[in-house]
């Protein structure tokens, strides 16, 4: 590449037919091609005015870029990812995970004394959601007094035979039998309790909360005061709106080929990052398709709402420690392959040798390290800004 010493200048966008202005909602862009040392007998010559004229450009080789002019001027930043081997790509949505969705549905039948919550409103785990009256709770916490009174008389009864005994009045087997009873007491006063646990630990007038098993928000509510609810009805639904996660439809023969912990490229509403399979299961889809299904997580990135759309990509077969890019950010400056890396004031043109292309991504053999951010669409605009700058240069 040639030096470019290019101050503030246009970027022009489709030819001539767009001219983006400073000031008018536009962005300037200085840039700087690779330098090249001047004569020495020039150097000397020019003196403090070829000093003056170097103050305020760009380094070499970058195009210089707030942000706000990268989003005017519609510059997506992509992500390096791992290549090789061969990439299927996959359609998906944002769901729910499966314990962020809960419907809550009362354990014994009652009649609704109270809603204690509406659709919208927040609530944690074992916060009320509807109070409720019912004769058959009632009757739970009823069996847990009997059967705690009768396990207390059996401890009483096995007590006294025991003194009994040592005082040589009762035989052993007195004893033994007064003892198993007691035993067979204290098991049944525990399964009432469990019972009365399970109906929602009703008090003694058969009243009884039914609580939320997760956090999240109230996406429904299907009972009012003074209905009736029957064991196992809905009294209303709990969403976590933050634990969602990506479901792929894929090709049946696929799940024989990405195991959990496989690396899947995503694209969403919200941008391009890296996830994570979590579990692939095969003939999981719906009807007789036989597709498998896909879940994946994401590194870091923020997910756009449950039920909107997705693709993801995932590379099977050979692997290779070859990265990729979208193959719109490999540009051609001066006969050799580049890609605009983002450094912290715009983006640097970088030398790549770039391998094969498949799925509208390119292989880079060498020249990146994996880490960096580089621009993909409307990569072809820093280009153009280089070749403009060579232009000036050379008059």
């Amino acid at each position: 590449m040639k030096r470019l010493n290019t101050s503030n200048k246009t970027l022009l966008i489709g030819g001539a037919a767009a001219i983006l202005l400073l000031g008018g909602g536009g962005i300037w862009l200085a840039t700087r091609g690779p330098a090249e040392a001047p004569p020495a007998a020039d150097a000397h010559a020019e003196g403090e005015e070829g000093h003056s004229e170097g103050e305020g450009e760009a380094p070499e080789g970058v195009v210089q870029l707030s942000a706000a002019q990268i989003q005017a001027a519609g510059i997506v930043i992509a992500q390096v990812s791992p290549g090789g081997g061969g990439e299927v790509r996959l359609s998906g949505r944002v769901e729910p995970m499966v314990d962020a969705r809960a419907a809550v549905a009362a354990s014994v039948g009652g009649r609704v004394e109270r809603v204690l919550v509406a659709p919208g409103q927040s609530v944690r785990v074992g916060q009320p959601l509807v109070s409720l009256v019912s004769g058959e709770a009632a009757s739970y916490r009823a069996e847990i007094d009997a059967a705690a009174a009768t396990a207390d008389a059996a401890r009483r009864a096995h007590q006294r035979d025991q003194n009994l005994f040592e005082a040589g009045v009762v035989a052993r087997q007195d004893v033994e039998a007064s003892r198993a009873q007691a035993l067979s007491a204290e098991a049944q006063a525990r399964a009432a309790r469990a019972r009365a646990a399970a109906a929602g630990s009703p008090n003694a007038a058969g009243r009884l909360s039914v609580t939320s098993p997760i956090s999240g928000v109230v996406t429904n509510v299907q009972v009012g005061p003074g209905g009736f609810v029957a064991a196992g009805g809905v009294v209303a639904e709990v969403t976590n709106p933050a634990r969602v996660e990506m479901v792929f439809n894929a090709p049946p023969q696929l799940a024989a080929s990405v195991r959990a912990g496989s690396t899947l490229r995503v694209s969403s509403p919200n941008g391009e990052f890296q996830a994570i399979v979590t579990g692939v299961a095969a003939d999981a889809g719906m009807g007789e398709t036989g597709a498998a299904v896909i879940r994946a997580r994401t590194q870091g990135a923020t997910l756009p709402p449950a039920g909107s759309p997705v693709t993801g990509a995932v590379v099977v077969g050979e692997a290779s420690s070859a990265l990729t890019v979208p193959s719109e950010a490999v540009q051609t400056v001066e006969n050799r392959s580049v890609v605009f890396v983002q450094v912290e004031d715009g983006f640097r043109a970088v030398p790549v040798l770039v391998g094969r292309q498949a799925n509208g991504r390119s292989e880079i053999l060498n020249g990146l390290s994996g880490s960096e951010r580089v621009a993909g669409a409307n990569a072809f605009l820093l280009k153009a800004e280089l070749a403009k700058g060579e232009a000036e240069h050379g008059h």
